[in-house]
């Protein structure tokens, strides 16, 4: 695997380096020896992130965690678990379409069985068209984290949800 570091007002001691490095590099199993593996490490006022992106041909596995000050030893050993989870539940799905990696045995590797997901509630409801100033406080008088609108400008069926830098963020419908 080849490793590519990038730092964003941090400072990475070699020693976080070689520990990431090492726990990385336990994920070669999966992958081909030329697989690029980009990490980013980024402080800003009082959280530490740690984004972990692998790239496949024709596709990325990724993994985003963050902390607070000092706890970037503690992220690695979050976004690992992360980018396995993904790598097996994206295996068979990987090897059907051709992309390079090693093939390993899925029940040697350790894994939890997951309940399987399903829809457990279902809601409904009129959509009166809004501005998003309008459908800003909406959300916020719900206390959700997202709200789906009709945009009174567009005529768009709109998203709007919060972003983790506590900013807000449209995805809009477009017929």
């Amino acid at each position: 695997m080849r490793i590519e570091f990038t730092c964003r007002n941090y400072s990475a001691a070699d020693k976080l380096k070689d520990i990431v490095t090492r726990k990385i590099e336990k994920l070669d199993k999966f992958f081909e020896d030329d697989t690029k593996v980009k990490i980013v490490l980024k402080k800003t006022a009082d959280r530490e992130k740690m984004e972990i992106t692998i790239s496949v041909p024709g596709g990325l596995l990724r993994a985003e965690v963050s902390g607070g000050e000092g706890d970037m030893y503690k992220n690695i050993d979050l976004a690992i678990p992360k980018l396995e989870k993904q790598i097996l539940r994206h295996h068979d799905k990987m090897k059907s379409k051709k992309f390079k990696l090693k093939d390993f045995d899925l029940a040697a590797t350790e894994t939890k069985e997951e309940p399987a997901r399903q829809v457990v509630r279902e809601k409904s409801y009129v959509m009166v068209p809004m501005t998003v100033d309008d459908a800003i406080e909406e959300m916020e008088l719900l206390g959700h984290d997202f709200f789906v609108f009709l945009n009174r400008e567009t005529a768009n069926v709109t998203v709007l949800y919060t972003r983790t830098d506590g900013n807000f963020g449209l995805i809009e419908a477009v017929r």
